[in-house]
């Protein structure tokens, strides 16, 4: 599998559109600002995403994609790695602003503010649907908008745009594989119990996401030879033993390794089931700081 060829596969991204970003508010969050900013990432489409801003900021610092997970909640995105509603275990964006990253989270599609079905999931099926009709992919849109919020990023004067990593956990975590595949500014990515494959996902108590849905892929490759497509940049895959979103990764590690210089790519495995716990956090965020060469504050 080769980039120009993934990205035929993955069909027509929408086009590029001017951002016409706002800040729309800000809350004093103790340590960091939580600002709620708005931006286009298609022509006749804004969203609202969190932006979170440690104080006292006097030179660029690195910056954070923190995605949310799934969990068939779809009344929830942005708020819950914010810390504002949801898993505890899941604020992973709030953890970061605390260590000193901006950190931006935005919804994904289908998901809280842009879920227009809520609280039904009915938002995510027809999001794939009519693009598959069309000749397009829900998973070209997906990446697409990722690359929309690295876009603002780069606009923001407290950013540092050559030091921008990626976090996530389950839907987040297979976004982390895939969007610095296809968005190369990002430079260190944190993939938590989302690495399960095409071929380990053909089990009824699995299936393959909709977002993922990507028809013929596996004529391509799988998300091992995806995996492959981010280095020589740095990936921690993080998986769970007991686990059904981590299954095979230990396989894809092994098959993937060669391709990275060392340390780039790292495999983390641990006890228990879909979770990612504060040691597991703790691990992510050490893994950023090193990759970004950025000290925890």
């Amino acid at each position: 599998m080769d980039l120009q060829a993934l990205r035929h596969l993955l069909g027509p991204f929408p086009n590029p559109c001017p951002l016409d970003a706002v800040v729309l508010e800000t809350a004093d969050c103790g340590p960091y600002l939580r600002q709620t900013i708005a931006y286009a990432v298609e022509a006749k489409e804004r969203v609202r995403s969190f932006l979170l801003l440690p104080k006292h900021i006097n030179r660029p610092v690195p910056a954070i994609f923190a995605h949310h997970q799934h969990n068939r909640e779809f009344h929830l995105g942005k708020s819950e790695v914010v810390g504002l509603a949801g898993d505890p275990d899941q604020a992973y964006a709030v953890e970061l602003a605390q260590r000193g990253y901006v950190v931006i989270a935005p919804d994904a599609l289908a998901f809280e503010e842009r879920n227009w079905s809520n609280p039904s999931g009915d938002a995510e099926y027809y999001e794939l649907a009519t693009r598959l009709v069309q000749g397009r992919t829900l998973l070209a849109k997906c990446l697409h908008d990722v690359s929309v919020a690295l876009n603002y990023l780069e606009t923001r004067p407290e950013v540092d745009p050559l030091r921008i990593g990626f976090i996530g956990h389950s839907y987040g975590g297979r976004m982390a594989i895939w969007a610095p595949a296809i968005d190369h500014r990002i430079q260190a990515s944190v993939s938590n119990c989302g690495c399960v494959n095409y071929k380990q996902s053909f089990t009824h108590d699995t299936g393959v996401q909709m977002e993922f849905c990507l028809p013929g892929v596996l004529q391509l490759g799988d998300v091992e030879d995806v995996l492959q497509l981010v280095a020589p940049r740095a990936l921690l895959l993080q998986a769970t033993a007991n686990d059904k979103w981590s299954r095979g990764a230990e396989a894809m590690f092994a098959y993937a390794e060669s391709s990275f210089p060392t340390g780039q790519l790292t495999l983390a495995y641990w006890p228990g089931d879909h979770l990612f716990t504060p040691e597991m956090r703790e691990n992510a965020y050490r893994f950023l700081d090193h990759h970004l060469n950025h000290p925890p504050c």
